[in-house]
């Protein structure tokens, strides 16, 4: 089944088959690497402001360390509703309290035209202030829709601002 909506999303366009190549191998790379340091801080809530086109677009973030690792639930709204859940791997930069992540997970989305069944990534930047408890993350997440129409979209950029504790 997987093999089948791979080759209906990626048929035609080799850009995207080497974007999840690489995608996947960073995956690998980063789940072989030993952890360095845990993060500056252990949970946050905030807001993401997200880009019109994913299912998960603009809403809630809560992100929850667990070590390195970490998992951040997004409740989405707008013209619709949505919840992502991504599981997420830090790995710290030379910039103290700067790391770079990557993770993946899936979303649930309601909205007009009926509901939305996912898988999602992620690859971004994370930043905690050290004097105040704000945490900003740029990122990119990527959608795979496969229940109600499968497509692809890959214009998911967002930025979240959190409040840390």
């Amino acid at each position: 089944f997987v093999g089948i909506v791979f080759d209906k999303v990626f048929k035609k366009n080799i850009t995207m088959k080497k974007l999840l190549l690489i995608v996947i191998a960073v995956i690998a790379i980063t789940l072989n690497t030993k952890a360095q340091s845990e993060s500056s801080y252990k949970n946050a809530l905030g807001v993401r402001l997200g880009s019109s086109v994913p299912a998960i677009k603009s809403g809630i973030t809560y992100k929850h360390f667990i070590g390195n690792n970490a998992i951040e639930g997004i409740l989405s709204f707008g013209d619709g509703v949505g919840i992502c859940g991504l599981y997420e791997i830090h790995k710290p930069l030379s910039t103290e309290n700067l790391q770079w992540l990557i993770g993946f997970g899936g979303y649930v989305g309601f909205n007009n035209s009926g509901s939305n069944v996912g898988a999602a990534g992620i690859i971004g930047l994370d930043y905690k202030f050290p004097q105040i408890p704000l945490n900003i993350t740029l990122d990119w997440k990527p959608e795979l829709n496969i229940i109600s129409k499968v497509g692809f979209a890959a214009e998911g950029i967002g930025f979240s601002a959190r409040f840390t504790f």
